[in-house]
């Protein structure tokens, strides 16, 4: 006795793999039907088919579309039947997306946080003036703060206002004033403070006299 063996090497490749070749199979024979009424017939039964097995696509929106979508796919674009939706295109599948510009953050500086660009961002567009003084100091000072997070216990005022005139482009500039900001062991000590207090408060309770 002889079998006739069939080796995966030696078939045709599937186009969408998670549907499996006997899928594949029925979509090549309902593309050889001859009559028009059998090929839709036979085009919502493997619609039916494809659906039960991606039970998880039933949440997604367009749940049909998407499954006819995938049907014209497996068909090389080929099957001529009345689909419900518009019939997509091999050159519109092809299509290479539109590039997405990066966004701008603080990427170099991640320390810094995504916050602290929409801040910059925010004080660009203020007239100015004390208002627009008093913001960039607050940003410079937070900048600061988040700095001595993540990096070291102390850093240069300088080295902030290097970094703020870096990330506005240049438009905001107070490498040169005389005014200091916050000192880092006021704000390393605001930063250690919150978890004593807690703590502190915790031993008052449990120690409380009844």
């Amino acid at each position: 006795m002889t079998f006739d063996l069939e080796y995966n090497s030696k078939r045709s490749k599937l186009i969408i793999p998670e549907y499996g070749r006997h899928i594949q199979k029925l979509v090549n024979h309902c593309i050889a039907l001859e009559d028009k009424e059998e090929r839709n017939t036979m085009a919502k039964a493997i619609i039916d088919v494809m659906g039960n097995l991606q039970p998880h696509l039933r949440d997604v929106p367009d749940f049909k579309h998407k499954l006819w979508d995938q049907l014209h796919i497996m068909a090389d674009f080929q099957l001529d039947v009345d689909s419900p939706y518009e019939t997509p295109s091999k050159e519109e599948l092809q299509e290479s997306p539109e590039r997405l510009p990066y966004p701008k953050s603080a990427s170099k500086y991640r320390f810094y946080g995504t916050n602290i660009q929409t801040m910059i961002d925010v004080a660009l567009t203020w007239e100015e003036g004390e208002m627009k003084e008093a913001l960039v100091f607050t940003i410079a000072n937070h900048m600061k703060k988040c700095y001595l997070n993540w990096n070291k216990d102390t850093v240069e005022d300088s080295v902030i206002f290097d970094h703020l005139y870096e990330l506005s482009d240049g438009k905001l500039d107070i490498r040169n004033t005389e005014e200091d900001l916050t000192d880092s062991k006021s704000l390393l000590r605001k930063r250690g403070g919150q978890g004593q207090h807690k703590s502190k408060g915790k031993t008052n309770t449990k120690y409380r006299k009844k």
